[in-house]
């Protein structure tokens, strides 16, 4: 509830309040798919759509506003059987900054682990109590993933419990077949995503989606300074992680997100900040060192 209460003080707007959370396109594309019906994966698109934006995933009401804005893109690329499909899914979503047209990116994930299954004349549903199929279980798994992160964007771990409803999904999901699901076939995988989220050593980085957006973002209107360095402050918090863990999947994650946005962010920087900031990120965030050292030049 703290997210909502947070939100509605940002944006005190009136309207109709609505049970379902996510504003979320959908986008499923089977041109690689040999021999592909289009009306099948119309369908899937369709069906999918209806899933993610159409079930109450909490137990808050979210006025149309407050509707988490993201989107689900699944490249299909190769028909294993009649009903199955190999490719991959990208999951993105963002959150308002407060006094903005703005929106911030706090996920942007694409997860090469999927290996479907589709009918066309029968119904996805999913099944919070039980794996009921990849397609379903992945797509609850993601939403409550983009339910984490955008409540720990307004209030310090304001996400925990839409995490332990992701890694009760893991959990669920040992029975699968298909990888993405188990600890021991990749740390750059659904299991660690949520399991790394919900781990003290990784406590900096949910502190850093609350410090970053309310402390930084949401106040840049009134104090670019101040939200500048607060951000900076907020980004070295994560040098703890990369010691222990360096080029974790969790920190990927998160700059897969924010590369943009933070390039962005110093560009008007003063000649010190933008040193400080390359030298943290280059040494946090190596895989994107050469677009760091550019601020510097």
């Amino acid at each position: 509830m703290a997210r909502i209460v947070l939100f509605s003080l940002l944006f005190s707007l009136s309207g109709v309040v609505f049970s379902q959370e996510l504003n979320c396109i959908v986008d499923v594309n089977s041109r690689q798919v040999d021999g592909s019906e289009r009306t099948m994966f119309d369908e899937m698109q369709r069906q999918i759509f209806e899933l993610v934006n159409g079930r109450k995933w909490t137990s808050d009401d979210f006025q149309t506003h407050e509707r988490i804005d993201c989107s689900i893109l699944i490249n299909l690329t190769e028909r294993v059987s009649a009903n199955e499909f190999k490719g991959n899914i990208q999951v993105q979503a963002s959150r308002p900054v407060f006094n903005s047209g703005y929106k911030s990116p706090i996920m942007n994930i694409r997860d090469e682990d999927f290996v479907i299954r589709f009918n066309q004349f029968e119904p996805l549903i999913y099944n919070e109590n039980a794996y009921g199929g990849e397609l379903a279980t992945i797509l609850g798994y993601y939403v409550y993933m983009i339910l984490g992160y955008d409540y720990d964007s307004f209030s310090f771990e304001g996400g925990t419990k839409f995490f332990q409803q992701a890694q009760q999904i893991v959990n669920f999901a040992q029975a699968s077949s298909q990888s993405g699901w188990k600890a021991f076939e990749d740390q750059r995988n659904r299991y660690w995503l949520v399991d790394n989220a919900l781990s003290a050593r990784f406590k900096p980085l949910r502190k850093l989606y609350y410090d970053y957006h309310i402390n930084g973002f949401d106040i840049m209107q009134q104090d670019m300074g101040r939200a500048r360095r607060q951000i900076t402050a907020s980004l070295k918090s994560l040098r703890p992680i990369h010691n222990v863990a360096p080029s974790s999947y969790n920190l990927q994650a998160f700059f897969n997100a924010k590369l943009q946005e933070v390039l962005n962010l110093y560009e008007e920087a003063t000649p010190q900040e933008k040193t400080e900031i390359s030298e943290l990120l280059i040494t946090i965030d190596p895989g994107n060192s050469n677009n760091y050292d550019k601020l510097r030049k």
